[in-house]
């Protein structure tokens, strides 16, 4: 696909230092950039790399001001990061190869709908009572269990598994391999020191604007629901047990574990690989470093941790500080004692 720098400076809102006319097919990184191609600048770090570029335009914030001469033309826009987002989700949705109709084998059960403009792909399966919406995207080995219900405009990519009574909303996707409603991991000790499976009869709730990470796992609740809220990311690998709430518009990293009947804030950030222990609540926008673990409820909305049990940030780099100088500090004792 080719467009000239008037189109996509239109598209982004945008103002042109240079010759509009001039036409690009490629997206580059600015380290990279070619004749022919777009690439951003949006990281001070990065600057040098305009004034090397061959790109034919970059894309740059509009209080953006060089130090040297620029070879490339400039696409002025109020923030070059969104607007290279923009300009990268308009890109996907044109190149994006939109399926319609079914593939064969395929397995739908008569009891089920789906609406208009649905892609089945090959050897997917669709149980009993199923209700999914328009526009949507069933990818090759995809199972859905019976009575699960999709809303429009959804994307199910392949090898999913979604088991029976989860209820997905509108806009959502769901990436490869991921298990949607699995058994929570609940079981009950006996006497004789066997474990023994406490049945899990609730289900998977994903409200609207959701995206499912590969190969993550969300665990149906024990009882009623666990619920994943509107415009939560989660990114591959991730786990998310029973009964556990994510609130609106948080973000999780990969490798994060989230144990049951935990709930999560709206508008926080889990970075990869924490640890939340279960039957707590996490406020609102709460931010959480990486590979920290968290075993008390945070209750104060805004804080950010970091560290094995999740001390605030600038507590925990103190202590760090002097954690470091430990040897030193030892050392000095020893000498202290010698002058004893």
């Amino acid at each position: 696909m080719e467009f000239t720098l008037h189109q996509i400076a239109a598209m982004l809102n945008g103002k042109i230092e240079g010759d509009g006319s001039l036409k690009v097919n490629r997206i580059d990184k600015i380290q990279e950039g070619k004749e022919g191609g777009i690439s951003f600048l949006a990281n001070e770090k990065y600057e040098s790399f305009i004034y090397e570029t061959a790109a034919t335009a970059v894309i740059v914030s509009e209080n953006f001001v060089s130090q040297k001469p620029v070879k490339a033309n400039l696409i002025r826009v109020k923030n070059a990061y969104s607007g290279f987002t923009q300009l990268l989700e308009s890109y996907a949705q044109l190149s994006k190869a939109n399926k319609f109709g079914v593939e064969e084998p395929s397995y739908f059960d008569k009891s089920s709908s789906i609406g208009d403009n649905h892609y089945r792909g090959a050897f997917s399966y669709v149980g009993k009572n199923c209700n999914i919406g328009n526009n949507v995207q069933i990818h090759p080995h995809v199972y859905l269990g019976d009575n699960v219900k999709i809303g429009d405009n959804c994307i199910i990519h392949a090898g999913a598994k979604i088991y029976q009574n989860t209820q997905i909303g509108n806009h959502c996707e769901i990436k490869a391999g991921a298990v949607i409603g699995s058994d929570g991991f609940g079981f009950a000790p006996q006497e004789d020191g066997t474990f023994k499976a406490i049945p899990q009869l609730g289900n998977v709730v994903i409200e609207d604007h959701v995206s499912i990470g590969a190969n993550t796992t969300i665990d149906c609740a024990t009882m009623g629901s666990t619920i994943i809220k509107r415009g939560v990311k989660i990114d591959n690998l991730v786990q998310i047990a029973h009964n556990v709430i994510i609130g609106e518009n948080s973000v999780i990293a990969s490798q994060t574990g989230i144990s049951g009947s935990t709930e999560i804030g709206k508008n926080c950030v889990i970075a990869g690989q924490v640890g939340i222990v279960g039957h707590i609540k996490i406020a609102d926008k709460t931010t959480i470093g990486a590979k920290t673990g968290i075993p008390k409820n945070i209750n104060i909305s805004g804080q950010t941790k970091f560290g094995f049990l999740g001390m605030d940030i600038k507590d925990f780099l103190k202590s760090y500080s002097l954690f470091k100088k430990l040897p030193e500090l030892q050392d000095r004792i020893k000498e202290l004692e010698k002058k004893a």
